[in-house]
């Protein structure tokens, strides 16, 4: 039988005490923000009267089985996944947000964000009619959600592809047409940026890396890591450099012994969490740089490092992909 996802009588006073943590995805951001939570209730979107209600459903299967969701949801939540709404036109209702790392600011979304730490409560101000949620949204998690409204989980063999993830997300919004349209375009970009940097790096090899501000360590992203894998390694044919080509994880920490053998002729670098401006940040870069450890590495030797905005090189979605392919070429190809 498939769950239905309305709310039931008695499940507010369950909402209002339960709290949830997803993981992020790095150290703190010292940066203002506006959380929107039950003492806020002005700060939705659009005022509850304004959403129609949402009668006509249909059944689909998602990461714990089958659920109920409306034909054609308007107010949608999509957890850390905003950037496929963007990319198809949606604005979402919250924005994912974690004070211990912070929100993807590149969508750089005007709506309220939804402090994935505290009350839970504070999505039920919002009023949705479908949360979209992801790997972070565990199955205790996914209960609590799914009593403010149908929660759909997607499946962890689609998150890793961008492509299925639009796709299905595109599904469910009931917005199929325009996930042809948006793929065709990205398609077509692929092509035309994938040329560009064969012609200008060829066959050298290309890392990233992303400097923990905590503790300084380093961690370096494989070929099968869902932020850069698909597009760099598959869709525009980068090569990587053998010790990240053979890693079976996404990412892992750096180890000393490891640097002297790094055979990267270009290294993508990105903070944890803030931004190399940031007095920290830039003397932690400055200290990395002079380090005699990474002074054979061929990217430091001839001054192939690039520091990166953070937040977009740490997804793998269409919109982030797209800012990813224009600081390639910014970097590589001009």
């Amino acid at each position: 039988m498939a769950r239905s996802g309305f709310m039931k009588t008695g499940w507010i006073s369950l909402i209002a005490a339960a709290i949830i943590t997803v993981t992020g995805c790095g150290s703190t951001n010292n940066q203002a923000v506006t959380t929107v939570n039950a003492d806020q209730p002005g700060q939705a979107t659009t005022a509850p009267s304004e959403a129609p209600p949402q009668t006509e459903t249909r059944v689909v299967t998602d990461a714990f089985g089958e659920v109920e969701i409306p034909t054609n949801p308007k107010r949608v939540s999509a957890l850390y996944r905003e950037d496929y709404l963007v990319a198809l036109g949606v604005t979402p209702i919250v924005q994912y947000y974690n004070p211990m790392w912070g929100k993807q600011d590149y969508l750089k979304l005007d709506v309220p964000l939804f402090d994935v730490t505290g009350s839970i409560e504070a999505m039920l101000v919002s009023k949705p009619d479908l949360i979209i949620g992801a790997g972070e949204v565990d199955a205790d998690q996914y209960k609590l959600y799914s009593k403010v409204a149908p929660t759909f989980r997607l499946p962890d063999d689609v998150l890793a592809d961008s492509r299925k993830t639009l796709t299905l997300i595109a599904d469910l919004l009931g917005l199929s047409d325009k996930a042809e349209q948006v793929l065709a375009d990205y398609e077509t970009r692929i092509v035309d940026v994938k040329a560009k940097l064969n012609a200008a790096i060829g066959e050298e090899k290309l890392v990233v890396l992303r400097m923990n501000v905590a503790d300084k360590s380093i961690n370096i992203f494989g070929t099968h890591n869902t932020f850069v894998g698909q597009i760099l390694y598959e869709d525009l044919g980068l090569k990587a450099p053998k010790f990240a080509e053979e890693m079976t994880e996404g990412n892992i920490v750096l180890s000393n012994e490891v640097i002297p053998e790094l055979d990267a002729d270009h290294i993508i670098l990105l903070p944890s969490n803030g931004t190399w401006e940031e007095e920290s940040n830039a003397k932690a870069l400055e200290k990395m740089m002079a380090d005699p450890l990474w002074q054979n590495v061929p990217a430091i030797k001839n001054g192939h490092v690039y520091p990166v905005e953070r937040s977009y090189w740490q997804t793998g979605a269409i919109t982030a992909n797209g800012l990813k392919m224009d600081d390639l070429l910014r970097l590589l190809a001009s």
